[in-house]
């Protein structure tokens, strides 16, 4: 489910009234949605077929924990919402024997980690998909941040004004020529998500 719906989009398109385009509006703010979801660096939920910034559901193979935190699990997406389980197996078959108990665990939900009690018994192990990871991330769809909608909010009313020159790279208006901008991602908007990157595309 989208984060942005068309009401709010129209808020940065005065030039549209009412809701006649909204069926257009909303697929452009899927496909701007998914772009954003893979410049943060998400990947596909559980069952998707498309990018998503919303809260779901992902299976995830990690290769093991924070090299210099051995107790610390780094999650590849972020906001974290819960975690469902958490296994660790060398062997790869991620049977019951090998699931690490809730309490043996603190979950970071700003951060996406995975941090192991003191006490713990448990420990993470280190190899080629050693650790299975199912979890719930992403954003809540009732109050995403503000940032990240006007970001999305931006990024797509630049694209549905370039609409009527696409394909072009420059306009002639009263016998003058005036380039368009690209439609690559803004600046503003790259700035507005740098804090809602995850690690997997920060090097």
């Amino acid at each position: 489910m989208a984060l942005v719906s068309a009401a709010t989009l129209r808020e940065y398109l005065p030039e549209i009234q009412g809701s006649d385009l909204d069926s257009d509006l909303n697929g452009l703010i899927s496909r701007v949605e998914a772009a954003v979801a893979r410049y943060l660096g998400f990947s596909l939920a559980d069952g998707a077929t498309a990018l998503t910034l919303d809260q779901s559901t992902y299976t995830l193979y990690l290769d093991g924990p924070m090299y210099a935190l051995p107790t610390v699990l780094q999650l590849p997406i972020k906001p974290l919402v819960s975690v469902t389980s958490i296994h660790s197996d060398p062997d790869l078959e991620y049977d019951s024997s090998t699931l690490i108990a809730g309490s043996q665990y603190d979950s970071d939900l700003i951060n996406s980690r995975v941090i192991l009690k003191t006490d713990s018994t448990a420990s993470f192990d280190r190899g080629y998909r050693n650790i299975k990871a199912v979890i719930v991330a992403g954003f809540a769809t009732g109050s995403p941040p503000p940032d990240l909608v006007h970001a999305i909010c931006v990024w797509a009313s630049h694209l549905q004004r370039a609409k009527s020159n696409q394909g072009s790279e420059n306009v002639t208006q009263r016998n003058s020529t005036i380039r368009l901008s690209p439609r690559t991602m803004p600046d503003e908007v790259r700035e507005l998500l740098r804090d809602f990157r995850n690690v997997s595309t920060i090097l």
